[in-house]
């Protein structure tokens, strides 16, 4: 009961993650905001993002810091919430968002935290 006690709460950002991600990609397109000319900027870079706070969600989930797993459950997860869009009205699915910008939010995102891991900065020695 102690692991499982210790395991929960690892995981509870990543979940959450996922359902936000869930229900964004649940609204049909006539419900989603249009931000006129900088629609496409702001939508592709709210899919990094996310995508690059899953990844790091996943890393701080898992057991040893596999960076690797972290960015392969992120691009799994980008997948099936692209199958899960085709079912949205309005909506489709598109390799691009999976492939591209999915994908660069996790890389960069586990990039940056390795590199902050490798110099083995704090926030107080970064400050000094």
């Amino acid at each position: 009961m102690k692991k499982l006690l210790d395991i929960v709460p690892r995981w509870l950002p990543a979940l959450a993650l996922m359902v936000v991600i869930f229900l964004f990609s649940s609204r049909p397109s006539d419900e989603l905001p249009n931000f006129r000319g900088w629609d496409y900027f702001i939508k592709k870079g709210a899919h990094a993002v996310g995508y690059g706070l899953l990844a790091l969600s996943y890393l701080r989930a898992l057991p040893k810091r596999n960076y690797w797993l972290a960015w392969l459950l992120a691009l799994l997860y980008s997948t099936t919430d692209e199958f899960h869009q085709s079912f949205i009205p309005g909506r489709n699915t598109s390799i691009t968002d999976v492939l591209v910008f999915d994908n660069l939010g996790a890389a960069i995102a586990l990039l940056v935290r390795y590199w902050f891991d490798r110099k083995r900065w704090t926030l107080a020695g970064f400050l000094r």
